[in-house]
């Protein structure tokens, strides 16, 4: 149960590191064997594109959990409070919207590339399998703003949907370890 907690903590954050290493070690082994042994190393182009677009999507939902995304909060919190979370709801309801069109245009996308197999020219893999960061990515993201509204409700609608306590202070959902 601890790792069960622990990963729906910090899933998003194994995932971003996780792909940041690759990226790195994908671009020093190039500069290495460019300008050391001067070999041209095929595969790490495309390893960096692929774990560059894994850590954006997997720190998009990071962001909807942490409720770092693009936001006005200043102008939201100055409003009525009843107004502001209107405001709030109505603005993450568009976004959910925006998910679950965007879930069904990754189905439709990763469907194609599934009937019609294409391959990546340097690694030699299925273009399918890296090109399902787009529906996790996106219903993650549907996911976790779910999940930001369930903990909301839960602790008595308090605040702002998924508002940050700006103290300092952990709130009920850490976990420590």
């Amino acid at each position: 149960m601890v790792v069960l907690r622990w990963l729906e903590r910090h899933f998003e954050e194994l995932i971003c590191c996780t792909c940041l290493v690759i990226i790195s070690a994908a671009v020093i082994s190039q500069v290495a064997a460019r300008y050391i042994f001067d070999v041209a190393l095929h595969w790490t182009e495309e390893t960096a594109a692929i774990a560059m677009v894994w850590a954006v999507y997997m720190g998009a939902s990071l962001c909807v959990r942490e409720r770092f995304h693009i936001r006005i909060m200043v102008a939201v919190q100055s409003l009525p409070p009843r107004f502001g979370t209107y405001i709030v709801f109505v603005a993450d309801f568009f976004w959910a919207l925006f998910c679950l069109f965007m879930v069904k245009v990754s189905y439709d996308y990763l469907y194609i590339f599934w009937r019609f197999p294409e391959t990546s020219p340097s690694l030699g893999i299925n273009q399918f399998y890296p090109q399902t960061i787009l529906i996790i990515g996106y219903t993650m993201m549907l996911l976790r703003l779910i999940q930001t509204y369930t903990l909301w409700v839960r602790d008595g609608k308090i605040g702002l949907p998924g508002e940050l306590d700006e103290t300092g202070h952990l709130d009920d959902t850490e976990v420590h370890i």
